[in-house]
């Protein structure tokens, strides 16, 4: 059965590819991020997904 390319060329083009840095990340505070998620569930009674101002929470 033939193989497809060779394997005297894999990595050809990773290889030559320049080295781009990785952006800088950096997400919210876990403490904020747990206050929001408490409000949005159980003061405003949102349900997982979209939620649409006055929409009634699901039993």
């Amino acid at each position: 059965m033939p193989t497809h390319g060779s394997l005297t060329k894999a990595g050809k083009v990773r290889g030559q590819t320049p080295k781009v840095q990785a952006r800088e990340r950096h997400g919210d505070i876990s403490m904020t991020r747990n206050k929001d998620n408490f409000r949005k569930r159980f003061i405003l009674k949102r349900v997982p997904g979209q939620n649409k101002p006055g929409q009634k929470r699901r039993k």
